[in-house]
């Protein structure tokens, strides 16, 4: 385990009280509203399975969607900020066992360079459903 993977618990736990995320663009904005058109917000979960998140979409280094299925998107709004996402880099999570939860840390990254670009954590996940 590299050093600065011990320290990003520690960052973020120094940061959590006084973090307010970057609003989002006006792009980033249109972009959240189309992908979340039509369907109804729910109430909030820590965890999902990670077989409920077969496709992530980025919306800026703070929001994420991940599609369950047509009917069914979680938003996860993340504590910290994975800034690197934003530029198109990729999400690494690391958590334990079959589920994505609260607080499992993450990081953006370039891969074609190797270098750690955000630091963040997952929050919870609001469940986005198509009405029936």
């Amino acid at each position: 385990m590299r050093p600065w993977m011990l320290m990003t618990p520690l960052l973020l736990a120094g940061c959590a009280g006084a973090y307010q995320p970057e609003p989002l663009t006006q792009k980033q904005a249109a972009k959240l509203e189309k992908a979340l058109a039509g369907l109804t917000p729910g109430d909030k979960v820590s965890c999902i399975n990670r077989s409920a998140s077969s496709s992530l979409t980025v919306i800026s280094g703070n929001v994420l969607l991940y599609r369950s299925s047509g009917r069914l998107i979680y938003r996860n709004d993340l504590i910290g900020s994975c800034s690197g996402l934003n530029r198109g880099d990729t999400l690494i999570t690391q958590s334990s066992g079959l589920q994505l939860c609260r607080g499992d840390m993450a990081r953006s990254a370039d891969l074609t360079v190797g270098i750690p670009t955000g630091a963040c954590a997952l929050g919870d996940f609001t469940p986005y459903r198509k009405p029936r």
